[in-house]
């Protein structure tokens, strides 16, 4: 008899158990840099960090987040001798904003300032959703700085490229919102602003990107277009037409995985990364 309760209650353990996707495992501690700075734009101050010797490689986190956000991506970049960057952007972690409503164009320029303060010719993208936006833009109108691109989570068309919203958001975006905002209220030097901060933040998530499917054949960077394969946002529809689109562009989806793979499943995630960025195309 209490065999039977024992298997029992382990066989309604793990049919209670949700699947890795539904979950958010947050990422550790970021590694100490090896230097820190900011870099002045048009008003503010957008922050930097910077790990390792080798090609350069720029990480470029989700909205609302920070360079932080990429702790369990830095150790695996460095180990393969990349020079780690990773930037928060406008408004968000460290950086400062000004009252302009913002764009991708905007943080695009951000990123160009940091490269240009760092000397940097050009360097490798990585693109986590917002993020992928402002790589996108790099690739597209600064096609020379660009020497390749990984975008992850990101789509070029939010009327096409979004999923319909059904009910409430996903618990995991609601748990990725909590981690945001404790990071800000931490790191920023307005930490009493985020309500304000996710306001002016708006415009972004709402408007046009300003992408063609013209742009995306004017790209000349050998491209990474990556999801987990129950992205809560982005449709997977998307992401297969930007591949084809994109020259010398490749599709990668993570299995039970979701916007978070790169929390989720951190192994993966930067095997497929690191396998991208050391191949010679």
């Amino acid at each position: 008899m209490r065999l039977a309760i024992v298997v029992l209650v382990a066989m309604t353990s793990l049919a209670s158990a949700k699947p890795r996707w539904q979950t958010l495992p947050l990422p550790p501690a970021m590694p100490k840099a090896d230097a820190t700075g900011f870099v002045r734009v048009d008003g503010a101050q957008i922050y930097y960090a910077t790990f390792g010797n080798g090609a350069p490689v720029l990480l470029l986190h989700g909205g609302m987040g920070n360079g932080d956000h990429w702790a369990h991506q830095v150790p695996a970049l460095v180990d393969k001798q990349f020079q780690v960057i990773a930037i928060d952007s406008r408004g968000q972690g460290r950086s400062t904003r000004t009252k302009a409503t913002p764009s991708y164009d905007q943080l695009a320029n951000d990123v160009l300032a940091v490269m240009d303060h760092l000397k940097l010719d050009k360097a490798a993208i990585v693109g986590w959703s917002d993020g992928g936006e402002i790589g996108l833009k790099l690739a597209v109108h600064h096609p020379e700085r660009v020497s390749k691109l990984v975008l992850f989570g990101a789509n070029y068309d939010v009327k096409t490229g979004n999923k319909p919203r059904r009910g409430k958001p996903a618990p995991t975006f609601d748990e990725y919102t909590a981690k945001c905002r404790a990071d800000y209220q931490k790191l920023s030097r307005t930490p009493k602003q985020w309500s304000a901060l996710v306001r002016w933040l708006l415009p972004i998530w709402r408007n046009p990107m300003g992408f063609t499917r013209d742009h995306l054949k004017s790209i000349r960077a050998p491209t990474l277009v990556a999801d987990g394969e129950h992205d809560e946002i982005v449709a997977l529809a998307q992401l297969e037409e930007m591949a084809k689109l994109i020259p010398n562009a490749r599709l990668h989806v993570f299995k039970d995985t979701s916007h978070f793979a790169l929390w989720q499943d951190p192994t993966a995630f930067n095997k497929v990364v690191v396998d991208f960025l050391t191949a010679h195309d």
